[in-house]
């Protein structure tokens, strides 16, 4: 009888272009770090564009990343990824070309709704091509391991590229990477789609994203408002209210974007509190 554990075709190409296409959306999380002297005498920006040339990145993408992978699931992870390494890839364009600080930080959350889309299809599609529990832990660390290593890359990338070139190659160099990871995925992906995701659950999908966005922004904006500002409570306490309606609606939907009773499970809840 084959015990051998059943994994999809072309599983080790599949995993390299997985690993490429959150490298370097984690390289884009740091990599503008290093530039920002150079972006403030180019762009005249001042110190609040600056903050948010880094931030609009973060701020997109943590907001969208729950909803992106519940309609990757919907409509099928390997469609996904393409459609968001080509997004990232144009608006990675985009940005290397722009005049102001105000187009680039818009530039920049155009970006992070590619990346969101990577990063959540990314994971989706590991657990989908390998299907061997040890294999399948093997695959996440490698995966968790590159976006360790793009951010560290990230300053040491940039840092490289402003001595060599200008400001824009930052920006520019994603294309390549992004290119060579759309023709891997076309190759060498699956197509999976969940099965049990008959539907697009749009309450929650505003509501996790909305609630998201609220709390991420208002811990970027708390340090110089005050965190004990009426403006950071008034923002935490919108965020909390909004996830408070996000789980009450996902625990009575029959078909829920994401399952509130693993949060019941100790093992879950404290490996997710460590991770962080």
């Amino acid at each position: 009888m084959n015990t051998r554990p059943v994994i999809r075709p072309h599983p080790i190409p599949a995993l390299a272009v997985i690993c490429l296409s959150v490298f370097v959306i984690s390289v884009d999380a740091t990599v503008v770090n290093v530039a920002l002297p150079t972006l403030s005498r180019e762009l005249g920006a001042d110190t609040a564009a600056l903050q948010w040339i880094v931030d609009a990145y973060t701020l997109v993408m943590s907001g969208l990343l729950l909803s992106a992978g519940s309609l990757s699931d919907r409509y099928g992870r390997r469609g996904w990824l393409v459609a968001g390494l080509a997004l990232f890839a144009i608006t990675s364009g985009i940005a290397a070309q722009v005049n102001s600080a105000d187009a680039l930080i818009a530039a920049r959350a155009a970006m992070g709704v590619g990346a969101a889309v990577i990063f959540s299809t990314t994971l989706g599609l590991i657990t989908n091509i390998f299907t061997d529990p040890v294999l399948r832990a093997k695959a996440i660390g490698l995966w968790a391991a590159m976006v360790g290593v793009g951010v560290a890359v990230g300053p040491i990338t940039g840092g490289w590229l402003l001595e060599h070139f200008w400001w824009g190659s930052i920006f520019m160099v994603n294309i390549p990477i992004a290119v060579a990871a759309i023709a891997g995925g076309i190759l060498f992906v699956p197509t999976p789609r969940d099965p049990a995701a008959p539907w697009v659950d749009t309450a929650g999908l505003l509501l996790s994203a909305t609630g998201i966005t609220a709390l991420v922004y208002t811990v970027i904006q708390a340090p110089s408002w005050g965190w004990t500002s009426t403006r950071a409570v008034t923002g935490f306490a919108l965020a909390a209210t909004i996830l408070l309606g996000f789980a009450l609606w996902e625990r009575r939907s029959s078909q829920p974007m994401l399952e509130m009773s693993v949060f019941a499970n100790r093992c879950f809840s404290g490996g997710s509190l460590v991770g962080r």
